[in-house]
């Protein structure tokens, strides 16, 4: 048996998907899955997390370090018994690629009014809309981390006004930036608002009916626009759809939601200015998860600092 620590599997996709990428991962280490119910994971060292089960860390008492299966923790900081262990958070340029690129593109959508000319092509209605350019709309971006920071970047190239939110300042070239103390000011400039936050006890349900009331009207769409593939828990629903169909808000692109999968009978489906897409604007690829496992877990088996190790008291 290696003395390399076992790894324990308790990531929440396709198990399909798990099994290929498992493929020449994680040589020379043990791994089990959580899933085998069977399974003895009393002396795993490791465990790669997506919305793990409820009664993980009673099987895995000897855990050391966790590795979250995506971007964002919340769902790892909320499960019972979570030992005081470091928690790696997966940042890779893949992951940030796909985010970024899903931002652009639902700007972009709008920007160009793909939702309306979407509802002309099913009644065969022929008629130009009017499109502004992007140098027309300001984008405000909340939550300048890893995934933002990139947005804002891209965002900036495809010719847009860039503007950036965070908690505390963020010092970003190019990209004029606001902090708590500055959200109203933030928001009076927004067109379009993309909200990239994590989940915390500051940002759950942050995305309300008083915050949508301060984006800018009147401006080069008319009305503002909403687009979110953060947290579903950062947005309160019966606001946004409230916003949406009084005019509020003239559209919106949302990925997460505060229940997950979204239900059929939710509203969100029907309305034309609403782009639903499901949870995958920024789809963990699991080979590059386990690969950045991989090269963490041998430093800190060589005595090395670990990398991108969540701060508790801030959630992220």
């Amino acid at each position: 048996m290696s003395d390399k620590g076992t790894v324990v599997i308790d990531l929440k996709f396709e198990r399909r998907d798990v099994d290929r990428a498992m493929a020449g991962a994680l040589a020379g280490r043990q791994v089990l899955h959580a899933s085998d119910k069977s399974a003895d994971l009393s002396n795993a060292s490791y465990a790669f997390l997506w919305k793990p089960d409820l009664d993980l860390f009673d099987r895995a008492p000897k855990l050391k370090v966790l590795f979250s299966g995506g971007a964002g923790v919340d769902s790892i900081l909320a499960t019972p018994g979570l030992p005081d262990i470091p928690i790696v958070r997966f940042v890779d340029e893949s992951l940030t690629t796909r985010m970024s690129e899903w931002v652009v593109l639902q700007c972009l959508s709008h920007l160009r009014q793909t939702p309306a000319y979407l509802v002309q092509q099913r009644s065969r209605t022929w008629r130009e809309l009017s499109q502004p350019e992007a140098k027309d709309l300001t984008v405000g971006v909340m939550g300048l981390g890893v995934l933002g920071q990139d947005s804002v970047r891209k965002l900036k190239i495809m010719g847009f006004n860039v503007i950036g939110w965070s908690r505390t300042q963020k010092t970003i070239e190019g990209i004029e930036t606001y902090d708590s103390s500055e959200l109203d000011a933030f928001l009076a400039r927004t067109d379009i608002l993309v909200g990239l936050l994590p989940l915390t006890d500051e940002t759950r349900g942050i995305f309300d009916a008083s915050l949508f009331a301060k984006l800018r009207q009147g401006g080069a769409l008319g009305k503002p626009v909403f687009v979110n593939a953060g947290r579903g828990g950062s947005q309160v629903e019966k606001d946004l759809i409230a916003a949406l169909e009084s005019g509020v808000l003239g559209g919106a692109s949302l990925d997460v939601f505060e229940r997950e999968p979204l239900s059929p009978e939710s509203r969100f489906w029907a309305m034309d200015n609403v782009i639903v897409t499901p949870h995958a604007a920024s789809a963990s690829d699991v080979r590059a998860l386990l690969r950045n496992g991989e090269v963490q877990m041998e430093r800190f088996e060589r005595g090395e600092a670990l990398q991108h190790v969540v701060d508790r008291t801030t959630g992220y």
